[in-house]
């Protein structure tokens, strides 16, 4: 028995708003979750390109996970809940009330995701433009950033929305609003989806330009004309009606919120390496991008003096790492185009039935058939026949052209299992062969890499670690804590706690470096003669378009 009374440990809770589900962790000063519980919530596609969802389902699912996690835990030692969620734009009235961003007049679909696409023309006028801020999205607007989605609601949603329009949130800062009543923004959002600068804000000109004058009228009180650091303290903390919705006591601080991938990006890129004999133990953690891996990919690096990157969104100062300028490349579909890849191939029915009867996940199960079917060959080495290029919805980064598709090269007409399993693992390659385009994009930039950070529901997976590690040549670090996006959203709870100095000290203290996979040096050549048929891949496509678009 100890003859003094230990010091209580600290908690703090972080809220993970995803594409299709919402998490929540109990998270300790040490970066151990403690607890963990996830909701889906629901995707609304009433035409293609148009995804939709529901603040109110959100938030109700927001509630549900987090009471979960904090059940039976005293509550005297939660101290402080940070939010982050997906760069979607939130519509409410003057009333805070939902409006609809759909011609059906539906006010409880008033979310446009982040994925959504609708806004193709307008973004293709922004960019036309040419205006300064574009200079700091990689210059070239995209249209999951919030001026196209503004401006497309403006343009056919008039009457409906636009005018009766009180505030237009990014949804992580719909959250924070939510729980504390006050409407300021997280600099996440704002620089990083709507132009806003660290040093000189917003920019009159450019919304006058691209024809949203109307914003500045009102000195941008619809878009956020108060603006604070991520993980500094919103308000007075949860407001009575948040708290009993959320199952927290009132007035535990509410940090200012990040972007989900940007919360990712901080659970992990500031792990303390020591003692594991990686090449950037002594070195600062601009040495280092973290990649966050789910839905989509985002992958981010700092630096500590801006780099411009062609076809990569920033720099922004600040938006992730306090003192920091951010770089943020990109791919818009990567589990969402493995998954898609898998469930419509003919043998997918095949592949479900077997895996349920060995009591694996199927990509559990395609991992063990790709290793029975290679022989002697490494597993990678099967598809030096068969290629994919992964832009099935577009490129993000580094060439940020969304008219791009996917292509498959190499089909045979066989049907089964086999030729399924090569299918995913082309996919994979894919999906790292895109990767290593942004880095090489962005070490030409100025940056120096020599480590990836993985974290997000891909870093579960062996193959798609491996083959980012081979194919990029750069070690893999997984952090501890698989959920390192919910850590990072903890940390900002507990910087608005004032537990912490500043969000590096947090960082240090709460990411944990779990295992370190190596890129095996032996298969580079094949890697790079694959990347060399890559980068021919969109080549051709680019030629053929413009032989059919002489037509």
């Amino acid at each position: 028995m100890h003859s003094k009374k230990q010091a209580a440990v600290k908690y703090y809770v972080g809220i993970d708003v995803g594409s299709a589900s919402v998490r929540a962790a109990l998270v300790d000063e040490f970066g151990t979750v403690v607890a963990h519980a996830d909701q889906p919530i629901q995707i609304w596609e009433p035409q293609p390109d148009h995804y939709e969802q529901s603040s109110a389902d959100i938030w109700a699912a927001c509630c549900l996970v987090t009471k979960k996690v904090v059940c039976g835990v005293d509550a005297s030692l939660i101290r402080g809940v940070g939010f982050d969620a997906t760069c979607s734009l939130v519509v409410v009235d003057k009333q805070f009330q939902p409006l609809a961003v759909n011609c059906e007049g539906q006010n409880y679909r008033n979310v446009i995701m982040w994925m959504d696409h609708r806004a193709f023309s307008q973004v293709e006028r922004i960019n036309a433009t040419q205006h300064r801020v574009l200079s700091y999205v990689g210059g070239v607007m995209s249209v999951e950033m919030q001026p196209p989605k503004l401006l497309w609601i403006k343009e056919n949603l008039q009457k409906s929305c636009w005018e009766k329009a009180g505030y237009f949130f990014d949804l992580p800062d719909f959250l924070s609003w939510k729980a504390t009543g006050v409407t300021a923004r997280s600099l996440c959002t704002v620089v990083c989806k709507w132009t806003y600068t660290s040093d000189g804000g917003w920019d009159d000109s450019f919304w006058k330009m691209i024809g949203l004058e109307d914003l500045v009228k009102d000195k941008y009180e619809k878009i956020g004309n108060h603006v604070l650091s991520p993980g500094e303290s919103v308000g007075k903390g949860l407001t009575p009606e948040a708290a009993k919705d959320l199952g927290l006591p009132e007035g535990i601080a509410v940090a200012a919120s990040l972007i989900d991938a940007h919360a990712g990006g901080l659970g992990v890129i500031g792990a303390d390496v020591k003692g594991h004999n990686l090449p950037c133990e002594n070195q600062p953690i601009t040495s280092r991008v973290a990649m966050i891996c789910g839905t989509s990919s985002c992958h981010m690096g700092v630096s500590e003096t801006p780099i411009f990157v062609p076809g990569v969104w920033g720099p922004y100062f600040s938006a992730m790492v306090p003192g920091l300028w951010l770089n943020e490349g990109g791919q818009s579909a990567t589990g969402k185009l493995i998954d898609h890849v898998v469930r419509g191939h003919v043998a997918f029915p095949e592949l479900q039935s077997k895996a349920a009867a060995s009591a694996h996940s199927i990509y559990t199960y395609l991992n063990s058939h790709l290793d029975l079917i290679k022989k002697s060959l490494p597993v990678g080495f099967l598809t030096v026949d068969l290629h994919v290029w992964p832009d099935f919805h577009g490129n993000r980064s580094p060439l940020t052209d969304l008219t791009l598709k996917g292509m498959v090269v190499g089909l045979t007409l066989s049907r089964g299992l086999d030729e399924l399993a090569l299918i995913y693992l082309a996919t994979i390659q894919a999906v790292a062969l895109g990767t290593r385009h942004i880095l090489e994009t962005m070490q030409a930039a100025g940056h120096h890499i020599n480590m990836l950070f993985l974290c997000g529901g891909l870093s579960k997976n062996p193959l798609f670690v491996q083959m980012h590690a081979d194919i990029t040549g750069k070690p893999v670090v997984l952090s501890k804590e698989v959920e390192s996006v919910l850590v990072g959203a903890a940390i900002l709870g507990a910087c608005a706690s004032g537990d912490f100095a500043s969000i590096q000290e947090a960082m240090a203290k709460m990411g944990k470096i779990g295992r370190v996979v190596q890129p095996n040096h032996e298969h580079r050549r094949f890697y790079d003669k694959k990347y060399e048929v890559f980068l021919k891949l969109v080549e051709h496509q680019r030629e053929y378009r413009s032989i059919m678009n002489s037509f």
